[in-house]
């Protein structure tokens, strides 16, 4: 029990201050009672680790007869025990056993363990179960400091034969979050395609705001208008860099080709001249004016002309068949970028319109809930009656509950709806 002392004199304020923070201890201090009182079943996992052993890291099941099995010990009963007390048995258990390791070289090593080396925990608790009047009846893995409500809403929410109302808190609540989420997607997506239209030429308006009349805080809707307007620009520099550069690959081509040009034209002076010079050689060779190492000479120089000059045609042949296609790119860029924007605004108004039609469901839903609520609560004397059923020492009890009621491990909780006065039951 603690004491806590208000302050003397003290303001009204203080006081409740003082109350709040006995409360949050209190609270605290209970849910860290009752986890540590918390006694194992079967239907619990508990995780037991080894330092240095990553071997006998194992998850284990409590099985139906309380025990656990271990290969290092078989068989240890621990249904009944806290979790502390699950621990040190199992650690008295491993204490001074020899186990024989291998690292990664697959040399072998031996280990004595030690009992502050053994760690047993609850990995899993057993589940809670819920039936009656909820739309999945059935087992739920239990989480720590689960109530009756949350339980509820796993199994679906409330369920009659007539109609479905799920929890109206927690429906409208994710449903509220929903909407908001579609909205958000819709106005990016909408802004997108405002882009999109902007730049195949086709918005009316460029300046016109296409987020008019979304139900979204200025900021946010600012934000997403001026993240499509820099991805705009972004695109439009891309495409104009694309453009310049294909141009100054042409220009650069045209150069080369009038500078091979004159070079073309100079060897085939050179190869005539060449071809001219071996004619006269020969005919003087004939007359035995000069030599035979002469017309050799003279022949090779026709042959080195006509090498240069041919090097030069190929060359201008590549020139060309590369300036072809630089102009043909230059023609397909515009065509080429008007498709794909095209295909990406027709993605972009099916997303729309895929968004529009969730929006009107979740509204649709809204307004559904809000009317079916109305109906089950009525006037407010109808409402869910709700038991939890829970096995102790003592055996089943069952005990009437609340929305609110904290669960436990294996509790079976029941639900039963009672319709209020102003409830149509046809």
């Amino acid at each position: 029990m603690v004491a806590v002392e208000l302050p003397a004199g003290g303001s009204q304020r203080g006081s409740a201050k003082a109350l709040l923070s006995l409360s949050i201890l209190c609270l605290v201090w209970s849910q860290a009672d009752a986890q540590a009182q918390y006694r194992l079943a079967a239907g619990d996992v508990m995780e037991i680790s080894v330092a240095g052993i990553p071997e006998l890291q194992r998850r284990v099941p409590i099985d139906m007869d309380g025990s656990i099995a271990f290969s290092p010990l078989g068989s240890v009963v621990v249904a009944g025990l806290t979790a502390a007390a699950a621990q040190i048995k199992i650690q008295a258990l491993l204490a001074n056993k020899v186990f024989h390791v291998r690292n990664a070289s697959g040399q072998s090593s031996t280990i004595v363990i030690s009992p502050e080396e053994v760690v047993a925990t609850i990995a899993e608790y057993r589940p809670v179960y819920v039936n009656g009047d909820v739309s999945k009846p059935g087992a739920y893995p239990y989480r720590l400091s689960m109530t009756a409500r949350q339980v509820i809403a796993l199994a679906g929410g409330y369920d009659t034969v007539h109609f479905r109302l799920g929890d109206p808190i927690l429906d409208l609540a994710d449903l509220k979050s929903e909407h908001a989420t579609l909205w958000t997607e819709f106005a990016k997506e909408q802004a997108h395609a405002w882009r999109l239209k902007v730049e195949l030429g086709g918005a009316p308006n460029p300046d016109l705001n296409p987020l008019t009349g979304i139900p979204l805080p200025g900021s946010e809707l600012a934000e997403i208008d001026r993240l499509e307007t820099e991805l705009l620009s972004a695109d439009q520099r891309d495409q104009q860099r694309e453009r310049e550069f294909i141009q100054r690959a042409i220009k650069q081509g045209a150069d080369q080709m009038a500078a091979l040009s004159e070079q073309q034209q100079a060897e085939e002076q050179g190869v005539k001249s060449d071809a001219e010079e071996l004619e006269k050689d020969v005919e003087l060779l004939k007359k035995g004016s000069v030599l035979s190492q002469r017309v050799t000479d003279a022949r090779r120089a026709v042959l080195l002309s006509s090498t240069r000059k041919l090097q030069t045609d190929v060359q201008l042949m590549q020139l060309g068949k590369q300036q072809d296609e630089f102009r043909r790119k230059l023609e397909q860029l515009d065509d080429r970028h008007r498709i794909e924007l095209l295909a990406e605004l027709q993605e972009t108004n099916a997303k729309l319109n895929a968004i529009r039609a969730r929006l009107q469901a979740v509204e649709d839903k809204i307004q559904y809930t809000g009317l079916l609520r109305s109906r089950l609560i009525g006037d407010g004397t109808g409402g869910p009656e709700i038991a939890i059923i829970r096995t102790s020492a003592n055996g089943a009890q069952r005990q009437a509950a609340t929305e609110d009621a904290e669960v436990e491990p294996g509790d079976v909780i029941e639900v039963a709806l009672r319709r209020g006065r102003g409830t149509a039951t046809h």
